[in-house]
Order: structure tokens, then C-alpha cells, then sequence
């Protein structure tokens, strides 16, 4: 391994060293995407990457993730580097990082740790400071044998003598509790949301959630179409506390735009969990504009992660605008066009220069007029896969109880038509889908990075 040679980080700058396992299954080149991406969080995180050791094996060891003779070497290298930081690329099991402590006398992180890290500096808001606790505390729980090796007792006394309980038990009791108090006051996040969300949905203005990888945009998007202000950098996880805003097309229907946190491949189960009280935004949304960093290598592969994301949240098959961005850095027009013509209700914009904005804007405003039909249902109890499918894809106005039925009153998208049709009991407006309107096509002229 050579070490790189950079100059002297900033003052308060940490020197780190990556390490990744590539496994015989792993393609080389994801797996060098993955450590760039890791990069990239260490930087947003404030440090410097001194250098990147990568090991190939068949599988990774019990005791130290990797080789315990690739362990000391690399020990030996941070100690002669003055590196005072070791990511691993991978989540690491609590054995493993009390064992690599033992051995590079450094501090150990993985993948996980660095991101919570990094949403412990974003987080803003009093939810977001909460769902960043509690993901960390879930985190640790599980950690803590390793942070007591005396597991001694507590003092004794008048009224203590017997078993008592060991250190460790007292802090894995006090974490629990903690979890519990995080969990209570995030079900009232929750509530208030949903109560700001019943507010919204009386006004009947349509809700588009920006979604997307970390990094791809939303936020200058934001930015671009409402004038918000919202912090937005070239680092991964920049925002990542929520922002609506109110935007009027240019055929005067009004929405509210909301900016969410940004994925990532390999983003921990239970952060996610942690932060559904913010994602909830997306699940409830009307319209999700997916919005994708064009000049991005792996763009598909990144596509693929945020759909991962959205099947967690129960909110993939919602109507959706891919919103390819960053055109102004892409050099080959051709796969500006491939990308249009292969997905469907897609357009091309720069938000940072305004450049196909107004595509976007007539791509909403198709995509909206299909929410104004508002229908009344009775549908029979025993339905309750598509009473389920109409909560995931549809918005809920109105829903009552009687007997062996439930009435609901929604709006929903065109293509479930076929399905809601035999128990419309007041259609109203026509269900059959408006036709597709012709747009420019999108053109740009090769550019230079």
C-alpha cells in the first residue's frame, strides 16, 4: 500500500484510513465506488483520507473483518502515518471493533457509525436531533460489553449486599429506557405531522416530495422553484431536516414542495426506521419528483438504491417524475436523450443554471391533473388489498365504517381506473386518463466539464 501524499489538513481535520474487503462475489468496480462514496462522507464529515487499503478474501473473518496479519500491517502504517481514524466500508459486529481497537490503537469506525455522525452534525430541528439519537442509541446498545472490561460491581452497603447489577447492566438499562423516551416523544413528531398534513390535504393543493440520492440536487431544485434559502453544497447529506414550500405553476394550481433527506446504498435498516417521522413526507406524498445526478457514473445504480428506499417506505408505485439533473456537466448529448426516451415521465434540467425548468413545469402539470378527480367509494371490507393499495398510491380525504363496507372518498391516480370502478358510487368527473401531452423535447449542446 502506498500512502498519498497530501497537504497538511486544516486544524481540527482528521486524518482517517479507509478499508474495504472486496469479496470473490463483488464487482470490482461498484466496490471502488463504494470506497469513493466513503471518501466523500469522510470529507462531509470534516476529515481527511490519508490513504485507501483494500484486501480481497472469499469471506470476511470473525475476529477482524479482515486478515489479521492485513490488521497489524495496517497498524504498523497508521502509527508511521499519524492516522488517527479507521473506517471500515462495512458494518462491523461489536466483536470485531473491540478486537481492531486491541490491535491499531486507533479509533475504529464503520460505514454506519461515519453517517450517523454526519446526520448528528446536519440535524437542525428538534425531530431531527431526536431521530438522530435514537438511531445512535439503537446503534450502541448492542456495543456496550466492550466499553466495560472490569464489569465490576457497585459499591456495596447497608441494603446492597447480594448480586446486585454489573456496570454494563445498568448502562444497557439506561440506553433502553432512553430508546423508549426517544420512541414516545418521536410518536408525538408523528402526531403533529399528521396533523399538519390533514391541514394541507383541506386545502386540496396537490404535495410533491423531492426524493433522490444524497448529492443529486433536490435541495438547489428546491431552491430554484421557491426561492427557499435551503443550505445546499457539493457533500453528500448537506440537508437533511425537511422543507415545504409553496410553489404556483405557470397555470396557477398551487403545490407544496417538500425536500427530504437524501439515500444512500447501504443506508442502515434502522435509520431508516428512525427516521420515518420525516419520510413519512414521502409516503404521503401525491407526487414524487425523483430527482438524479445525470453527470454520476453510477446514476443507475444509484436510481436502484433510492428504489430500494422507497419499497422500505411503502411508497414506490406512487406517480413519479425522474428529473434528470446536472445536465450542464454531462459531454455526450446522446445519453441525455437515451435517458428521456427510455423513462417514461422523465425531463432534463440543470438546477443550478434553470435550464429545462419549464419542461419540469409542464411534466407537473400533466402529472397533476389526474389528482383533481375526486372520487366516492364503497368498498367491501374483505378488500383490504386494494383498500391498502389506495392508501399507498391514492390520498385519502374521507374514510367511514358501516357494517360490512368502507366508504372513502379520494383522490386517485389514472391507473387505477379498472380497479375502483365497480365500486364508484358518485364518479363525478370522467376516470378515463387525459391524453399525453407533446412536449419539446429537450436539447443540449455538448459541453465541457
Amino acid at each position: 500500500m502506498k500512502a498519498s501524499h497530501l497537504t497538511s489538513p486544516p486544524p481540527g481535520n482528521e486524518r482517517a484510513l479507509l478499508i474495504g474487503l472486496e469479496l470473490a462475489e463483488d464487482s470490482k468496480w461498484d466496490h471502488a465506488e463504494s470506497l469513493q462514496e466513503l471518501g466523500e462522507l469522510v470529507k462531509s464529515a470534516g476529515g481527511e483520507v490519508v490513504d485507501t487499503a483494500i484486501q480481497r478474501r472469499k469471506s470476511p473473518t470473525a475476529a477482524y473483518y479482515i486478515g489479521p496479519g492485513k490488521a497489524n500491517e495496517l497498524a504498523v502504517f497508521c502509527k508511521t502515518e499519524n492516522v488517527g481514524t479507521v473506517i471500515f466500508n462495512d458494518e462491523l459486529s461489536p466483536a470485531q471493533s473491540r478486537n481492531l481497537e486491541k490491535v491499531f490503537e486507533r479509533k475504529i469506525l464503520d460505514r454506519t457509525q461515519l453517517i450517523l455522525d454526519i446526520f448528528a452534525q446536519r440535524a437542525k430541528s428538534k425531530d431531527g436531533k431526536l431521530q438522530i439519537e435514537l438511531a445512535q442509541l439503537q446503534y450502541l446498545l448492542p456495543r456496550l460489553t466492550g466499553m466495560w472490561t472490569h464489569l465490576s460491581r457497585q459499591s456495596g452497603g447497608i441494603g446492597t449486599r447480594g448480586p446486585g447489577e454489573t456496570q454494563l447492566e445498568v448502562d444497557r438499562r439506561r440506553v433502553t429506557e432512553k430508546i423508549a423516551r426517544l420512541s414516545r416523544e418521536l410518536n408525538e413528531v408523528r402526531q403533529q405531522r399528521s396533523v399538519q398534513r390533514q391541514g394541507r390535504l383541506r386545502q386540496h393543493w396537490p404535495i410533491v416530495s423531492l426524493v433522490g440520492y444524497t448529492n443529486a440536487g433536490k435541495s438547489t431544485l428546491l431552491n430554484r422553484m421557491t426561492h427557499a434559502e435551503v443550505y445546499a453544497a457539493d457533500k453528500l447529506f448537506a440537508t437533511l431536516d425537511p422543507t415545504t414550500r409553496q410553489f404556483v405553476l405557470p397555470n396557477k394550481q398551487k403545490l407544496l414542495i417538500t425536500d427530504t433527506v437524501g439515500f444512500l446504498k447501504q443506508l442502515p435498516h434502522h435509520l431508516i426506521e428512525s427516521f420515518k417521522a420525516t419520510l413519512e413526507e414521502v409516503a404521503e406524498a401525491d407526487l414524487l419528483l425523483h430527482v438524479v445526478d445525470l453527470s454520476h457514473p453510477l446514476y443507475e445504480q444509484q436510481m436502484a438504491a433510492v428504489q430500494t428506499v422507497l419499497e422500505e417506505l411503502n411508497a414506490w408505485g406512487k406517480q413519479m417524475i425522474v428529473v434528470f439533473n446536472k445536465v450542464d456537466r454531462v459531454t455526450n448529448p446522446a445519453l441525455i436523450e437515451h435517458c428521456l426516451h427510455h423513462y417514461p415521465n422523465s425531463v432534463a434540467i440543470s438546477a443550478a443554471t434553470g435550464e429545462g425548468l419549464d419542461s419540469l413545469f409542464e411534466e407537473i402539470e400533466h402529472q397533476v391533473k389526474s389528482w383533481r378527480l375526486r372520487v366516492k367509494l364503497v368498498i367491501p371490507n374483505h378488500l383490504t388489498a386494494l383498500v391498502a393499495e389506495l392508501h399507498r398510491v391514492g390520498r385519502i380525504l374521507d374514510t367511514s365504517y358501516t357494517g360490512d363496507t368502507i366508504t372513502m372518498t379520494a383522490h386517485v391516480p389514472p391507473q387505477l381506473q379498472g380497479k375502483i370502478k365497480p365500486y364508484l358510487v358518485d364518479e363525478g368527473e370522467s376516470v378515463a386518463e387525459e391524453p399525453a401531452v407533446d412536449r419539446k423535447k429537450f436539447k443540449v449542446g455538448p459541453r465541457v466539464r
